[in-house]
């Protein structure tokens, strides 16, 4: 028996490859199923099922490509209603794979199809759970990212707290538990960074697995703060995509054409696409396309672009460096944004060489601003575009929190006059802020480099505690 997490950091994202006997399953695969593909063929193993936990809302899943591929039914957990064909299995159904057996849990609550598979060895013991986002490590799957229905995020909360307690929580706690997120995804408040673990251990540290934990506490607990961090626009335009199926990623890679420095500007203009450029914020800031806005490929790119951009159909156009162009493709890709209509050729030195306008952002260290800050008295515009929990554990006294996800809603927060003072925890969530901004008229924007990691390493008033009026 083999068990393969194939973790992808950008989306803390885990798909799984499981084989017996050569026979083998794929668990929540990406959109790209080539690796899977290949896997399968370097193991010499046939896949045989392909099984989604749910219909993911944060990345768009390649279970249709990859069926059409291997010809391998596609499983989902009773309720699902896909529109395509596929297997929609009853609870406690066993699926056979080699010498091993996966028999299908449904554990509604993060939605109502969600179900785990949990895979019995070859001696019939209870070995693993592949949990989707019922179970993460730390924490437990949101419940209000289901498609809209007559049911409430606490109803929802109530049909977890019953999964967990009748169908997961039974189980022996040496039982490994495989989650489809780990810290960083969307779909949950509090995930450890840690990717896998054991139940038993779970049922010590996950604050929603205590066993004196009553149904009132676990749905206060659970829902409590899902308003401070709103789901992305995307979620729910990829949970339609993974209900239909979307277009094979190879179609999507061909499309994005390579544009001169004239094609690229009369692509901008007639088309009123938006242009995203992927360099680092420390070379962004030195020059850009005016109106373009910097979201790094080395960062949480395309989680960014999903909160940021909130059309999935939007025409894109990049300016990204050659070798990082189908990364960047695939990763919009990802999460639903196929609409890359084209990318500069040559990369933005064409465009200086062409002699076009470029822009600029002015950044300072944190110990300048530091200095500007005191001879100021604490009086300079400072925003905060950290999330609402970064920004409680501790921020600079008068800043005030406008976390970039809803940057757009909060324009009339920003001096037309006075300069603004931009940071976020290391430098990536600022600049994206700022070339916003910049894109929106406001020329008094002043990034500070390095964040609040520098900013705490310098003397500026600080505080730990929650000041109402100064969070939007």
């Amino acid at each position: 028996m083999v068990i393969e997490q194939i973790y992808t950091g950008c989306l803390a994202q885990g798909a799984y490859y499981i084989e017996s006997e050569g026979e083998s399953v794929i668990i929540d695969p990406l959109r790209e199923v080539q690796p899977y593909l290949d896997k399968a063929e370097k193991q010499g193993s046939k896949i045989k099922y392909i099984l989604e936990t749910h219909f993911h809302a944060d990345f768009v899943s390649g279970h249709v490509e990859l069926s059409k591929k291997t010809n391998a039914p596609i499983v989902f957990g009773p309720t699902a209603k896909p529109s395509f064909e596929a297997i929609i299995a009853t609870d406690g159904q066993v699926l056979e794979v080699g010498k091993v057996k996966i028999k299908v849990l449904h554990t509604p609550g993060h939605t109502m199809e969600s179900s785990c598979f949990l895979l019995i060895d070859e001696n019939g013991k209870d070995y693993a759970l592949f949990s989707g986002d019922t179970l993460f490590i730390g924490d437990v799957g949101r419940p209000d990212l289901a498609q809209k229905s007559d049911l409430t995020i606490y109803d929802l909360a109530g049909y977890l707290f019953d999964s967990l307690r009748n169908k997961v929580m039974t189980l022996a706690n040496d039982v490994l538990v495989y989650p489809a997120h780990g810290a960083g995804s969307a779909c949950g408040k509090n995930m450890s960074k840690e990717t896998f673990d054991t139940l038993g251990n779970q049922k010590m540290f996950n604050y929603a697995l205590r066993a004196n934990m009553s149904r009132e506490e676990f749905i206060k607990e659970v829902t409590d703060g899902l308003e401070l961090v709103p789901p992305p626009y995307y979620f729910p335009q990829n949970v339609m995509m993974n209900k239909s199926g979307a277009k094979d990623l190879s179609l999507v890679l061909k499309d994005a054409q390579p544009l001169s420095v004239q094609a690229f500007e009369a692509a901008a203009n007639e088309t009123g696409a938006l242009i995203i450029d992927t360099r680092k914020a420390d070379i962004f800031k030195e020059g850009f396309i005016p109106n373009s806005i910097n979201i790094g490929i080395s960062g949480d790119f395309a989680p960014w672009v999903g909160t940021l951009v909130t059309d999935i159909k939007q025409p894109l156009l990049l300016v990204v460096e050659d070798d990082n162009l189908n990364e960047a493709i695939t990763r919009l890709s990802r999460v639903g944004y196929d609409n890359v209509i084209g990318y500069l050729e040559d990369g933005f030195q064409s465009w200086v060489e062409a002699g076009k306008e470029i822009d600029i952002i002015q950044s300072i260290s944190a110990e300048d601003f530091a200095l500007k800050f005191k001879e100021s008295e604490g009086k300079l515009m400072v925003k905060d575009v950290r999330k609402p929990t970064e920004y409680m554990a501790e921020h600079i006294e008068e800043a005030m929190n406008i976390p970039l996800a809803n940057l757009s809603k909060n324009m009339v927060e920003f001096s037309k006059s006075e300069p603004n003072y931009i940071h976020c925890a290391g430098g990536y969530r600022s600049m994206i802020a700022c070339s916003i901004l910049k894109a929106r008229g406001f020329d008094n924007i002043v990034d500070v480099a390095g964040g609040f990691a520098q900013i705490a390493k310098t003397d500026i008033p600080k505080t730990d505690f929650v000041c109402q009026s100064k969070m939007k």
